[in-house]
């Protein structure tokens, strides 16, 4: 992922090259768990054990699933990335519940797999908080693609092998908004620029909405209907005009940071980044609550 991550930075690599390489990635992982563990059975939910019963073994779906987590995980931090401190600070929030949530566990059946966990993300918290500290605005480093991959990768090893999957994905609960708001980009549903960074104004200083724009017959029927949703619904800000090339359609980019522009106003660098970060520990504190709270209308704890 290193490598993925470099190779990126250097080469600008296209969207289908970063999740045919995490996934080509995530096969020797893939082949660790099922040389040590190889369990694929999983506790069925109390609404659906008339039907499936308590337990379900889902074969080689559960490594699909596994691999497409690691494919998540890896691109997640990279794709809520491009202001001072946001890639170093949510990769601390993550590593501080997964710390916390193994601590919690070291009592419980999987005190080896937690303790698995804790020889990652401890060192990974305690290198992140130095890098952390040159990173925040004003940075004085950039990580770029290098650090995001690496991380998401690390996450994904200690979810996958550490056997809490689905806890670990709880903790992304921020990347799974951004990922999901960025899906009619990601898919070039609708255009897509190759940066979505939000846009710096010079005269106030503060941080503004980035647009795509592009010609309104370019759009497909679904882009047409997906946009026109998005719009009523208030999730982006959608400009039309004409400009000396004809008609044209611009909105802001389907990001997580320029949604928070947008529902702020043009904002500080440094104000938007504690704003993101605050997002990231509320998400923690949520999965926190799903995970020792909500799970008991589904399972027996």
């Amino acid at each position: 992922m290193i490598f993925l991550g470099f190779a990126d930075d250097v080469l600008n690599l296209r969207w289908r090259h970063k999740l045919l390489l995490p996934t080509t990635a995530s096969l020797p992982l893939l082949m660790v768990y099922f040389t040590n563990f190889g369990n694929t059975t999983i506790l069925v939910p109390k609404p659906f054990r008339m039907l499936l019963g308590l337990h379900m073994d889902l074969g080689i779906l559960y490594y699909v699933y596994m691999g497409m987590l690691a494919v998540f995980c890896t691109n997640a931090i990279n794709i809520l990335a491009g202001i001072n401190g946001l890639e170093t600070g949510q990769s601390l929030v993550i590593a501080a519940s997964i710390i916390t949530f193994n601590i919690v566990e070291l009592n419980g059946d999987y005190r080896d797999d937690h303790l698995f966990s804790l020889y990652f993300m401890i060192p990974f918290f305690f290198t992140t908080l130095g890098l952390f500290y040159h990173n925040k605005y004003p940075s004085r480093v950039f990580v770029g693609d290098t650090f995001c991959y690496f991380a998401g990768m690390t996450f994904a090893v200690v979810g996958i092998l550490g056997h809490f999957s689905k806890t670990m994905l709880l903790f992304f609960i921020p990347q799974v908004l951004n990922f999901l708001y960025s899906l009619p980009q990601l898919f070039h549903v609708i255009p897509c620029p190759r940066h979505r960074l939000p846009r710096f104004n010079p005269d106030t200083g503060k941080l503004e909405m980035s647009y795509s724009r592009f010609k309104p017959k370019s759009l497909s029927p679904l882009g047409t209907s997906i946009l026109q949703i998005f719009e009523k619904l208030h999730l982006v800000e959608v400009h039309r005009g004409v400009d000396k090339d004809g008609e044209y359609t611009e909105c802001n980019n389907m990001t997580l940071i320029n949604f928070a522009i947008k529902l702020l106003g043009p904002t500080h660098e440094r104000t938007l980044t504690l704003l993101l970060l605050l997002i990231q520990v509320v998400g923690s504190i949520v999965a926190f609550s799903i995970r020792y709270q909500l799970v008991r209308l589904f399972y027996d704890v």
